[in-house]
């Protein structure tokens, strides 16, 4: 399979092909700070060593209606697991916004990510802004982009029938 390289050549011969690919990359890079503020965020504040998180869950397990999925996940599931899933969230969140930022196995990052974006949704976390992460996530799963600009170029023809790099 060839991918596109982002070389003089390329961005001369197809100037709008470029500027959509250079945009999705500005997207991935806004992506994957979104995720490094996220682990600095739970980082500073304790989340790995502290009950913060189950603080979170049960506070928010009081504000939703009885019975709703996301208490039922919250009370059955995220608070009696709260410190390990802190652990999973904040180093998951370093890990997705390293790789990505290195183009570094893109595409299994943005699955990560969209897990930990459709949990926060189950949790009752869900607002406006995390449609739009869903979206980006399912796109970088199906882009390249880490064969655009990244790690995943380089080591895809290394190793060519490793599915992390395609």
């Amino acid at each position: 399979m060839t991918y596109t390289c982002l070389d003089r050549d390329f961005l001369t011969k197809h100037p709008l092909k470029s500027a959509g690919i250079i945009l999705f990359l500005i997207g991935r890079y806004l992506f994957a700070a979104f995720f490094i503020y996220g682990f600095w965020h739970k980082f500073v504040n304790g989340w790995l060593w502290t009950d913060l998180m189950n603080a979170y869950f049960t506070e928010r397990l009081g504000e939703l209606a009885a019975g709703s999925f996301q208490a039922i996940y919250l009370d059955q599931f995220a608070i009696p697991l709260a410190l390990p899933i802190a652990w999973i969230v904040t180093i998951g969140e370093l890990i997705i916004g390293i790789c990505l930022v290195l183009g570094l196995a893109v595409r299994a990052n943005a699955a990560f990510a969209l897990f930990l974006v459709l949990n926060f949704a189950a949790g009752g976390y869900y607002n406006l802004t995390l449609p739009p992460f869903m979206v980006y996530s399912v796109l970088m799963m199906i882009l390249p982009s880490g064969q655009w600009l990244g790690m995943d170029r380089k080591l895809h023809r290394e190793h060519p029938d490793s599915v992390w790099f395609r």
